[in-house]
């Protein structure tokens, strides 16, 4: 039987070493490393009451309390043609923030042959939904033997760049076979005739797919229905291809009827769950795995104050757990998670920098996108604020390949300034692009921006002869109004800016490398009359990437550098690293000031090697002066 396994996935590693073929895209929401607990969406029971949805929450993947008192989160009667649901399953959107729930429309009343419909619902809080009802029978011809339609599923099809339904029906005297149909754009509605997605090569029925993916390869776990009664698995790397290899054994651990499986991953963990509902007497039971092939019964480790019936768990973000708990309260005896300064943003960005925008009193973060390999992203976001806690994503404000004419590739640390323009306020953007440095131009602090046509410093000022043209810094001297542009990676540059704020005066170019331990990202205010001056020494790669400064009383120089100078430098105590290329933020009106920085992602940054350099996240960190104008070392926080 081992031999006859190995040989299924060494023909899937075959198959699957294929290239893609598919264009980045845009990246927004959170990743694994912000995610801090669970939501467990659940049914009760058969009676008419208890088909409704509801939540329980855990810190763990392990131990779950109800929320509501265990009573539901929404009104089946308003959202169903029976009055009542079964079966809810939730998937998190491509885009981070949107949220799908598929259920059946059912109540078993009525008779386990009685339904025809499913229910789609959307939201964006997991606590406001907007619903459809999809009746089979209704929308389609050729459905007048439609005995029911069970337990619907979503799943993202990279292949079409759309959301898969796939659910279970049984027509006539036939068996249940597994079907498909992809949503709309609004997920209202169901486009295209329904498909088989799978019927076993043995014919038999199948019901209670559930599909999860694993490096690229689709994991269809389905229970067989009527004949051995378990779980059993398939998989395929194409969902609509209808080509699965279907895997030998059962994978419930019990000799108990089983129905209504789901998986899992743990957060932050290589482990995968497989739960399912061991219906007959009346619990879940929890088993383990590695390689979603052999698992293991930990229901020693479980504990729920309820009972639930078929179910999903999805992990959920600092966020989510708030807008869960602010509607239903906090169940007694779970802990919240301690409140946390860092990261600022969910997921991966690097290279901040940092505005307030006084047209529209908000505070702005501009960073590079990050989680592409090699730092290949190719765009750039700007997320708002008006507490410097909770962020909103703004969306993409200027896209290499769209909106640039002389570069198209490496997208790396922008810097931004507000002026003021005949009356009116304008925003000027510079940016690293394809390693040269280019201006955009805007109205408003969140675009759209208009880039100059040219790139603006592409070039090596003389007498340099290594390093990268990247890293723009941005800076209005307070005291003459004029304008300077810093820029460099091996050395340090600075230009002043003509009024036009797209072009600098080439006779005032000037180097002003502070000492060996520059490497790139100067960062540049003024305070009490002095010019400060901060950059980043090692490789972003490194976990040893910090922050040192240096003093002047001119823009342009002398530099005085004190003997310690060093102010912000990994924590390993706390799993901090490679904090480096940062901005600072005045906040208005007042001496106080913040370091917006970036980090290797927590909590398993550090063990990533190079890729912990363009896997990096956003954090802000008060930065305090001595009496002396010397900045105090800045403690990184989480």
């Amino acid at each position: 039987m081992m031999n006859k396994v190995k040989i299924v996935f060494l023909a899937l590693a075959l198959v699957f070493l294929a290239p893609s073929g598919y264009s980045q895209e845009y990246k927004s929401g959170p990743e694994e490393k912000d995610y801090i607990a669970y939501l467990f969406a659940y049914f009760k029971g058969n009676n008419v009451e208890e088909e409704a949805v509801c939540y329980a929450i855990s810190n763990d993947g392990y131990n779950y309390l109800s929320l509501n008192n265990n009573n539901p989160v929404i009104d089946s009667k308003q959202i169903s043609s029976t009055g009542g649901v079964r079966d809810p399953h939730i998937l998190r959107g491509e885009d981070g923030k949107t949220f799908y729930m598929v259920l059946t429309d059912m109540t078993s009343s009525k008779g386990w042959e009685s339904n025809r419909a499913m229910i789609l619902l959307k939201s964006t809080d997991l606590v406001n939904w907007t619903s459809s009802i999809i009746n089979i029978q209704q929308k389609y011809t050729g459905q007048e033997g439609l005995k029911r339609v069970w337990a619907p599923q979503t799943i993202y099809d990279p292949a079409v760049k759309k959301y898969m339904v796939y659910w279970s029906m049984k027509h006539d005297d036939g068996v249940d076979i597994i079907y498909y149909a992809y949503a709309n754009k609004d997920f209202t509605d169901l486009e295209g005739e329904p498909r088989i997605l799978f019927s076993p090569q043995n014919k038999k029925s199948c019901i209670d797919g559930d599909i999860i993916n694993k490096n690229g390869i689709f994991h269809l776990f389905y229970k067989t229905e009527g004949h051995g009664n378990g779980i059993r698995l398939a998989m395929t790397d194409s969902l609509a291809s209808n080509k699965w290899i279907e895997q030998p054994g059962y994978k419930q651990q019990t000799s108990d009827a089983v129905e209504g499986s789901s998986v899992f991953k743990r957060i932050n963990s290589d482990t995968y769950i497989l739960m399912y509902d061991v219906y007959m007497k009346g619990k879940y039971q929890f088993c383990e795995s590695k390689d979603l092939d052999v698992f293991k019964v930990i229901d020693q480790d479980i504990s729920m104050n309820f009972h639930p019936r078929h179910g999903s768990i999805i992990p959920i973000t600092r966020r989510d757990l708030k807008a869960l708990t602010n509607k239903w309260g906090i169940p007694e005896g779970f802990e919240m998670p301690s409140t946390a300064n860092n990261p600022v943003l969910e997921g991966y960005y690097a290279d901040p920098d940092i505005l307030y925008s006084e047209k529209t009193k908000k505070y702005y973060i501009y960073p590079t996108s990050d989680g592409f390999t090699g730092w290949s992203g190719y765009y750039f976001k700007t997320f708002s604020s008006d507490n410097l806690k909770d962020w909103k994503d703004e969306d993409v404000i200027l896209d290499l390949k769209k909106d640039v004419s002389w570069a198209d590739r490496n997208a790396w640390a922008p810097c931004i300034i507000e002026k003021k323009v005949k009356g009116k306020y304008k925003y000027y953007y510079y940016f690293s692009a394809a390693q040269k440095i280019g201006v955009a131009v805007a109205d408003n602090p969140t675009g759209p921006f208009v880039d100059s046509g040219k790139a603006l410093i592409d070039f090596k000022p003389e007498g340099v002869k290594d390093g990268q043209e990247i890293d723009p810094e941005i800076f209005a001297d307070p005291k003459t109004g004029k304008s300077y542009l810093y820029w460099g990676n091996g050395y340090m540059a600075v230009a002043e800016l003509n009024e036009d704020m797209v072009s600098v005066k080439k006779n005032t170019i000037k180097v002003m490398t502070p000492d060996k331990t520059f490497r790139e990202a100067i960062t540049v205010f003024y305070r009490n009359g002095i010019y400060y001056f901060l950059w980043s020494e090692d490789d972003t790669r490194s976990e040893n990437y910090r922050v040192r400064y240096a003093t002047s009383t001119s823009p342009t120089g002398v530099l005085t550098i004190s003997e310690n100078n060093l102010i912000l430098a990994k924590d390993p105590s706390k799993g901090i690293y490679g904090t480096g290329h940062n901005s600072v933020l005045q906040i208005p009106g007042k001496d106080e000031w913040r370091i917006v920085y970036h980090r290797f992602s927590r909590p398993n940054g550090i063990n990533m090697g190079d890729a912990a350099g363009y896997n990096r996240e956003v954090c802000i960190d008060k930065m305090e002066f001595n009496s002396d104008g010397s900045i105090k070392p800045i403690v990184p926080t989480l």
